[in-house]
């Protein structure tokens, strides 16, 4: 399994990158999985007074939600990388937003001053709303998911962690 992480401020074209390389990555062949971390405080999937949330009050450690046509298992906290990638046998998984493990990374960004705050070691390519202003930063490739996705998906193939 190979891994890598798309990261950065919201509306910066993110999932739409996301969605561009899992298309690609699946065309070439590839099975893909993806892991979106969620920023907001009080976010939770599931909804006070359901069955399930009524499971978790009355002190159940896990609970799963099996419908027709998903399953969903619901951790009571937060899992580290490692141990959520325990769940995945796909070729590729994609990380949204994950910044707590270091690993490859495309930085999406809207401007130059974005990029500088949150630029790191770990990235490989630039894209998102800034591809559209330029070619490259430094000595990254800045790489338009939606008129080039063959090329970063290329990157991201040279790029990506194994993970064993």
């Amino acid at each position: 399994m190979k891994i890598f992480s798309v990261y950065g401020f919201s509306k910066s074209g993110k999932t739409t990158t996301i969605e561009n390389l899992i298309k690609e990555l699946v065309k070439r062949g590839y099975s893909v999985g993806s892991v979106k971390d969620i920023h907001f405080e009080n976010f939770a999937i599931d909804t006070e007074g359901t069955n399930t949330d009524r499971h978790k009050k009355a002190g159940a450690e896990l609970v799963s939600a099996r419908g027709l046509y998903e399953t969903d298992i619901l951790f009571l906290s937060r899992l580290p990388v490692p141990n959520l990638l325990k769940f995945y046998t796909q070729d590729y998984v994609i990380f949204e937003g994950t910044s707590d493990f270091s690993m490859p990374r495309i930085l999406c960004s809207t401007s130059l001053e974005d990029i500088e705050r949150r630029i790191n070691k770990d990235v490989f390519a630039i894209s998102g709303v800034i591809s559209n202003d330029i070619s490259s930063y430094h000595d990254l490739p800045a790489i338009n998911s939606l008129t080039d996705i063959s090329g970063l998906t290329d990157l991201a193939e040279k790029n990506a962690m194994e993970w064993k």
